[in-house]
């Protein structure tokens, strides 16, 4: 009897990356979308249906991305933000309790957002801090909506860096100044740069998908951490360029609004303490060799 693994934005970024390593270990991947096709199942039809029958595995990755320079920072943009997170993990978490089988797991993705900004304090798991702005409300919001009370299905959260990959995140968008020599730091560069490989989100999540003591949260960045300034200087680094050009904090307000610039100005220095703790062996802890493998041809 096949495996299935229920995976809201499975077509995504880290959703494709994730599906392989399902595969791998056994199980058939079906993301879920807005729209129909292969090995695709709609939230409409999880709404009115439930989940397939041998659903063992259910993920809910799916988000609209934040940091898109071509779509104004307006209330109707970040109510489509906000419900295209707490809407489609409530919808799945409804699956997921409604199930005559229930799922083994039932794992959400989420933000370092959660922690507010800081440039001296560092944050882990265990860390409880209070929402501050929209992107801790956010993410607080987040978690909550995906929480469930249930003794046959075992739920985690992973609390994302930025992830680094080929062919999507935010290197896509990165990698064309800094390949020109165009590249720096953004502001002054000393705000915390929580990253992680996509090799590893993906990783973290099937960890926790095999692994069950993993409960709770996760939180899915490296174990070596670095500022803003460091990232740039990396990056140049590995490509052979200059990294000296910076983005002004005022030029960084006026592409994406004051809101929406604080996930760029400032930042959280991230601890993955529970994660290491849980047995996770990473595949790129550290900063040049994950770039290296980005930049590769």
């Amino acid at each position: 009897m096949t495996k299935l693994a229920v995976v809201g934005g499975g077509n995504g970024f880290i959703g494709r990356a994730l599906a392989k390593q399902l595969q791998k270990s056994g199980y058939k991947a079906l993301s879920v979308s807005r729209k129909p096709g292969e090995n695709t199942l709609t939230w409409k039809s999880i709404e009115t249906e439930g989940l397939p029958k041998n659903t063992e595995v259910v993920i809910n990755l799916t988000g609209e991305p934040v940091l898109n320079v071509f779509k104004r920072w307006t209330p109707n943009f970040k109510q489509e933000v906000w419900d295209s997170r707490i809407k489609t993990t409530k919808t799945l978490r409804t699956a997921v309790l409604a199930a005559d089988t229930p799922p083994k797991v039932w794992a959400t993705v989420s933000g370092v957002g959660f922690y507010p900004p800081s440039t001296s304090r560092i944050y882990d798991e265990l860390s409880v801090p209070e929402s501050t702005d929209f992107w801790s409300e956010l993410t607080h919001a987040w978690e909550n909506s995906g929480r469930i009370k249930n003794e046959n299905t075992r739920h985690f959260v992973v609390r994302s860096g930025v992830v680094l990959g080929k062919n999507g995140g935010a290197m896509s968008e990165m990698l064309p100044p800094f390949k020109l020599g165009l590249g720096g730091p953004m502001g002054d560069g000393k705000q915390w740069f929580p990253w992680i490989h996509i090799d590893d989100i993906a990783g973290i999540f099937m960890h926790g998908v095999k692994n069950t003591s993993v409960r709770g949260v996760l939180n899915g960045v490296a174990p070596e951490a670095h500022t803003n300034g460091e990232f740039s200087k990396a990056l140049g680094s590995v490509l052979s360029r200059p990294a000296l050009l910076p983005l002004p904090s005022f030029v960084v307000k006026a592409l994406y609004g004051s809101e929406r610039s604080v996930m760029l100005l400032q930042g959280q220095n991230v601890y993955p303490k529970l994660t290491l703790d849980s047995g996770y062996v990473y595949s790129y802890p550290k900063l040049d060799a994950a770039l290296k493998e980005v930049t590769s041809r």
